[in-house]
């Protein structure tokens, strides 16, 4: 843990600096600052990990001080054979290209062109792995040609020049190498730094929430059982990943294969840097880039043994929503489609849409789980009842888990869990109420709640044992839930107590006189007061 909070700390610090260096050069807190940052930072990752792979097979050519001076010295012919033993998934990368040469090289003329072009040869060289496709196939680039973002092309070196500068201050003072074997849940705390500052409007701006890491680990735990290998685990709106990752350590990197879609170029470039660091590079190929509900890339081409989603809640999307009215959206879309409201488009529920596309995706086998609004699970009617019918009369329903409120940073939306198994059957339903857990923490100019690791096993324990928890969880029928309006809500079901107290006649006799006594004083103290308000009525006279 103390490794993981020298990590983060650290990076941090790497992020400040590089955020400085934008700001000196008139770029702060916009959306290309972002681009910079992102870029800058796969570049070091793609650094540090083939450092790390070439001296698992070379130790000889020693710490970061001396590596560059000896990698360079090797002859061209070896070079390659090293090349060559490399794992297919590890960047392959040139002596001139590592940040130690751009760093002794900074006083060379026209610095920015060599920066550049040492970025865009990385990325012709390494496209087949770690390059992301869009919906027509078509690949982008790991690095835009950054020194263009400074308009005055007089100031492009210096720029270049400080970026090198803080790369090369950090690896020689904290190398992310000596962090490739670790288990990297804490990237999620890194990615909501990095981009919380172009997050507008509490997430409206870009739909973009971060899952926190209880909520990840609880839904990895509860999906995960026994040995599992060969799985295809999917997410239809990846952001940075957070959920896929603590999916794919508790499958196991080597047994799984990522597949995801997301609008967002941005989310997807902290998710290639999030596969990256944990040991999924195999699975950048499946990282695509397109609207996942009206231009599903794997719809038809594989049904999935485990999807994990946080959806966007509410989105305009009227600017498509007719073209999925239609026919051969039948199938998926099969509760409907919510309809364009005549003010605030914004709030549009389109995580109805990516609950069916779920459902659809699923293979015959398949386990899913999906972050909602708690108000989902009690609607009375409408798509969401709908969609809660199909899981109730497939027996595909494993249970819900309602979260506490304010678990989220960024949204006081009050949230539910989904937990769907194709082999769940119709007997044993689990529905939880963890609203009363956790505590409350300062984050920010916010409120968050917290769950203790003690109560993320709880919760998970309790849902495995499907066992029956006062105050806390429920184990229904399907019948029982029916007989209820198909309502998915623990409390519910829970069983109304009554407690009794034993008096005597004379104690019951008492209460019943102090009640009356206290009755007579409230009426008396009604009359007087009604007295004085007659009073002062007959005392008020008019005056021209």
């Amino acid at each position: 843990m103390t490794q993981d909070i020298t990590y983060t700390t650290k990076t941090k610090q790497l992020i400040d600096s590089l955020k400085s260096v934008c700001a000196n050069y008139g770029l702060g807190n916009d959306g290309n600052e972002f681009k910079i940052i992102t870029q800058v930072f796969l570049y070091k990752f793609l650094n540090d990990k083939f450092r790390f792979e070439v001296k698992k097979l070379k130790p000889e050519l020693g710490d970061n001080n001396s590596f560059y001076e000896n990698l360079k010295a090797i002859q061209a012919k070896h070079y390659d054979l090293l090349m060559d033993l490399l794992d297919e998934n590890v960047p392959r990368l040139k002596p001139h290209q590592l940040i130690s040469h751009l760093y002794n090289s900074q006083n060379s003329e026209d610095f920015a062109k060599t920066f550049d072009d040492t970025l865009r040869d990385i990325s012709i060289e390494n496209a087949d792995v770690f390059s992301i496709k869009s919906f027509s196939g078509a690949k982008d680039k790991l690095f835009d040609e950054l020194s263009n973002y400074i308009t005055d092309s007089s100031q492009r070196d210096g720029f270049c020049k400080a970026l090198i500068n803080k790369l090369f201050e950090f690896s020689f003072e904290e190398s992310f190498e000596n962090y490739f074997t670790e288990k990297y849940d804490f990237f999620k705390d890194i990615f909501e730094y990095l981009i919380k500052d172009y997050n507008s409007d509490s997430g409206g701006k870009y739909a973009e929430y971060y899952t926190p890491n209880a909520v990840s680990r609880i839904i990895a735990d509860i999906l995960v059982e026994g040995d599992v290998k060969k799985v295809k685990c999917y997410d239809p709106s990846v952001g940075s990943g957070s959920l896929l990752m603590s999916l794919a350590h508790n499958i196991g990197e080597d047994r799984c294969t990522i597949y995801s879609e997301d609008i967002s170029q941005k989310s997807s470039t902290m998710l290639r840097l999030n596969l990256i660091l944990n040991n999924l590079t195999h699975s950048i190929p499946n990282v695509i880039k397109t609207n996942t509900i009206a231009e599903p890339y794997y719809l038809e081409k594989h049904k999935f043994d485990y999807i994990v989603s946080n959806p966007p809640f509410k989105l305009d999307f009227s600017d498509f929503r007719e073209d999925l009215d239609t026919d051969r959206f039948k199938e998926r879309f099969f509760a409907g489609i919510p309809n364009v409201p005549k003010t605030k488009k914004e709030s549009m529920a389109i995580y109805l849409l990516f609950i069916q596309h779920i459902m659809y995706s699923l293979n015959d086998q398949g386990k899913a789980a999906i972050v909602v609004p708690t108000g989902f699970i009690t609607a009375q009617s409408g798509i969401e009842k709908k969609i809660r019918e199909r899981l109730i009369d497939k027996g595909w329903l494993r249970g819900v888990v309602s979260m506490p409120s304010n678990i989220f940073a960024s949204t006081g939306t009050n949230v539910s869990v989904l937990f769907i198994d194709k082999e769940a059957g119709k007997d044993q339903v689990v529905l939880m109420d963890a609203s009363k857990l956790g505590e409350t923490v300062k984050d920010g100019k916010n409120q968050r709640t917290v769950l203790t690791r003690e109560e993320e096993r709880k919760i998970v324990e309790t849902f495995h044992a499907k066992e029956a928890v006062e105050d806390l969880s429920v184990v229904v029928s399907v019948e029982e839930i029916k007989a209820k309006n198909y309502s998915f809500s623990a409390g519910q079901y829970f069983e109304v107590k009554i407690e009794y107290i034993e008096i005597t006649a004379e104690e019951f006799a008492e209460k019943l006189n102090g009640f009356e006594t206290k009755l007579n004083e409230l009426f008396a103290e009604g009359n007087a007061l009604d007295l004085e308000i007659k009073k002062n009525l007959q005392n008020i006279k008019f005056n021209k």
